[in-house]
């Protein structure tokens, strides 16, 4: 088929995540992709900023998990993950143990990472479910949260146009403001009266960087103190590292960056470099514990068709060998010190605000281009600005973020750079 004939098939026939069925973007035709870059059909080349929804860590094509993953399906495709089990997913359980907390003993395989929070929440209700404190049902959130779009990671995130026509169906939560240097006092007083009722259940918290709230940022001194606190009073500390695991703040997931350890910890996106779905819900021995049992009322009964799937788990595996590289540690840095230098001259400008850089993610606000948020006006002007000369950038509304692959070159880099400053002075002039 070429470009054409994809395109008006593509029209007919597929509904597309987040877009209107009546697109005024329409739907770029990508070939293939190496490394940081996309190829259409069309011959054009587009630099992947954003990691394609932040999953290709080491970037398009990469030859050594296509490898594992192509070796791996000539031996085992697919079986069934209750009653039976495989080398690739007992492999990858002990790689991932070694880069989790240290008092973490199991792992639950899911889909994507909205399913790792849906076995999250199910974990730490059943929690407390199997010690008959069934009273314990509360859950705290902090606003402006996204935890994905089945209806349990719906109901513990932000109430926004993502969900209004499934407000009815959706659980209560309590809502704690987001922390920040100014109200950092008066939100650690509210979780404390929060963490104090008898019926609280869990915290649930993306740490240190809210993605699809607008890479919104916080410190590790306050999130540590949120923990610790929840962690005193017996409250089940739920860490989703789907977008901020595998090195995106700069350490191997953001609760490095923290003292006290999460009860449960989300995984997804780079888990696998992008090349296949898959979603990790971990455990302490805490939580463990009460499930062990020969009663399947004490089970998580909980699961899905393509569970601990042999091939995901060697793209999986093949991936935490190339994230293990000093070569991508190296790299990790190497983006960090580039964002740093860009923030530099990012500060001259005065038509942004609230510019923030945490590891391989740097983000900025642009005054009067609306609010944050994917209904926002501001990306109809900003996408396509930037897609037609070759850069996929995903404006979450004012909000400008980059978080590219890490094999992404310098040279990449400043194209990318240069654009975003080109973009500025035009708006100045």
């Amino acid at each position: 088929m070429n470009s054409t004939e994809i395109k008006q098939a593509d029209k007919d026939l597929i509904w597309h995540p987040f877009t209107p069925l009546i697109n005024p973007f329409g739907h770029l035709s990508i070939k293939s992709g190496k490394d940081a870059k996309l190829f259409t059909h069309d011959g054009d080349t587009i630099i992947d900023a954003v990691s394609s929804w932040w999953v290709n860590i080491h970037g398009h094509a990469n030859k050594h998990i296509a490898e594992a993953i192509y070796k791996q399906a000539l031996e085992l495709e697919h079986v069934i993950f209750a009653g039976f089990t495989h080398e690739p997913a007992v492999r990858l359980a002990k790689n991932l143990m070694t880069i989790l907390p240290k008092n973490y003993s199991k792992v639950f395989f899911s889909d994507n990472g909205s399913t790792s929070i849906e076995v999250a929440l199910k974990m730490a209700f059943q929690y407390w479910y199997n010690q008959d404190k069934k009273h314990k049902t509360k859950i705290i959130a902090l606003d402006g949260a996204y935890h994905g779009d089945t209806f349990g990671s719906m109901s513990v995130s932000e109430r926004s146009g993502f969900t209004r026509p499934f407000f009815p169906f959706l659980f209560d939560i309590e809502t704690l403001d987001f922390p920040t240097e100014q109200n950092f006092d008066q939100v650690l007083s509210r979780f404390d009266k929060l963490t104090a009722d008898e019926n609280c259940a869990a915290f649930i918290f993306e740490p240190l960087v809210q993605g699809a709230g607008g890479m919104r940022m916080y410190t590790p001194e306050m999130l540590q103190q949120l923990v610790s606190l929840a962690q005193s009073r017996g409250v089940i500390c739920i860490a989703d590292e789907v977008m901020t695991g595998w090195g995106r703040t700069g350490t191997n997931f953001a609760c490095d960056q923290i003292e006290a350890n999460p009860d449960i910890t989300c995984i997804s996106k780079g888990i696998t470099g992008g090349a296949l779905p898959l979603g990790i819900t971990a455990c302490s021995s805490k939580i463990e514990a009460v499930f062990q049992s020969e009663e399947i009322s004490k089970a998580l009964l909980h699961g899905h068709s393509y569970t601990g799937n042999p091939m995901i788990c060697a793209a999986a595996n093949a991936s935490f060998e190339l994230f293990e590289a000093d070569e991508c540690k190296a790299n990790i840095q190497r983006i960090n010190q580039r964002h740093q230098q860009f923030v530099e001259k990012l500060n001259s400008y005065e038509n942004i605000e609230n510019i923030r850089l945490r590891g391989t993610i740097v983000a900025f606000d642009l005054k009067g281009f609306g609010e944050t948020g994917y209904d926002s006006d501001a990306r109809k002007k900003i996408y396509p600005y930037f897609l037609e000369r070759g850069i996929l950038i995903r404006p979450l509304g004012n909000v400008i973020y980059l978080l590219p692959p890490y094999v992404i070159t310098d040279e990449e880099l400043d194209q990318v750079y240069d654009s975003i400053l080109t973009f500025l002075d035009n708006l100045i002039n």
